[in-house]
């Protein structure tokens, strides 16, 4: 938790689409959007009308390396207006199908690499991800 009296709890909230991705950062006593990156930003454009024209057509067109990026220029546009923690809907976040929050995860990853602190991401993650002791062939170490 941040020790600073002036921190609010921003809150990440993601849209998902077939077609795009929307990350979006809002400030919680007025719910306005503070800071926002989507996939469907110019950047990503020749990415989008590449899979949009290839055959056979893919049903979605943002997969998670889209999500990281997006997730860096969310981070980075965090950064501008001196934003270092925000917070998820835990709940929502939950309910999504296992395939759609394993494509959200690396957009999680990216914002806490750029050094945005992302509270309740850490209870996202999927399998045994956790690192555990490298162990030799022979069992000792």
């Amino acid at each position: 938790m941040c020790t600073n009296p002036n921190h609010q709890n921003h809150l990440l909230r993601l849209v998902l689409s077939c077609r795009k991705l929307t990350a979006q950062v809002t400030q919680p006593s007025t719910a306005s959007i503070i800071a926002m990156a989507s996939s469907s930003e110019q950047e990503f454009v020749p990415l989008y009308r590449a899979r949009l024209n290839r055959f056979p057509r893919q049903t979605r067109f943002w997969d998670s390396k889209v999500a990281a990026r997006v997730g860096d220029k969310l981070a980075f546009r965090l950064h501008e207006i001196r934003i270092s923690t925000v917070s998820i809907d835990l709940h929502e976040e939950l309910s999504r199908p296992l395939h759609l929050r394993q494509l959200v995860l690396p957009l999680f990853d990216s914002v806490r690499r750029a050094g945005v602190v992302v509270d309740g991401a850490e209870k996202l993650s999927i399998g045994a991800v956790q690192s555990s002791p490298v162990v030799g062939m022979d069992g000792q170490d």
